[in-house]
């Protein structure tokens, strides 16, 4: 039987998970390129969170606490799928080059971000996709401030040079911004 503290962590995580499943989805989303795996990367991000509830409630930023729980999933999700593309010698690439591809699309910004190594596609995407500032980027990732303007530049001039356009940056947070909701439903 449950204790008030209990239910009342209880409460306040499903607070908590009602609140940011779906952004937690969407940021997966982006991050792996993979809108199936979203869900259930934002769905054992938040299991791992409930695991050490008493610790992320007492945190200064508990959201940022999540998404760098989803970012190191992302990351280990891309790392296995890369692992076993190896191990069965497979060629994968998801490059089908056409005439006149529409640039500012959002498959083509998605396309280039899957391009982008995991830490300057996750500074791209907190910044550009999620507004977030420098500092709750750095918090997120567990990197530095400096470490985020680096990565976000270089991310945004290597998309810029993928994309082909000196307008990039507003492409990308457009894209974005229509492009990762396909991920984020709720449960």
């Amino acid at each position: 039987m449950g204790t008030v503290v209990d239910d009342a962590a209880s409460v306040e995580f499903h607070a908590f998970f009602e609140r940011h499943y779906a952004e937690l989805s969407r940021l997966a989303h982006l991050l792996t390129g993979e809108a199936d795996a979203a869900d259930d990367l934002a769905a054992d991000a938040l299991l791992a969170l409930w695991h050490r509830w008493d610790r992320v409630r007492a945190a200064d930023h508990p959201v940022a606490y999540a998404r760098g729980v989803v970012a190191n999933l992302a990351r280990t999700r891309i790392r296995s799928a890369v692992r076993e593309r190896r191990r069965i010698s497979l060629f994968w690439s998801r490059e089908e080059k056409t005439e006149n591809p529409d640039v500012a699309g959002v498959v083509d910004v998605q396309e280039a971000l899957r391009r982008l190594p995991f830490r300057k596609r996750a500074c791209v995407v907190l910044r550009h996709a999620f507004d977030l500032s420098e500092k709750d980027t750095a918090l997120a990732l567990g990197v530095s401030v400096g470490t985020v303007k680096s990565q976000t530049s270089k991310g945004m001039a290597e998309l810029q040079r993928l994309l082909g356009t000196e307008r990039a940056p507003q492409k990308v947070h457009a894209a974005m911004a229509r492009g990762g909701e396909t991920g984020g439903g709720t449960r």
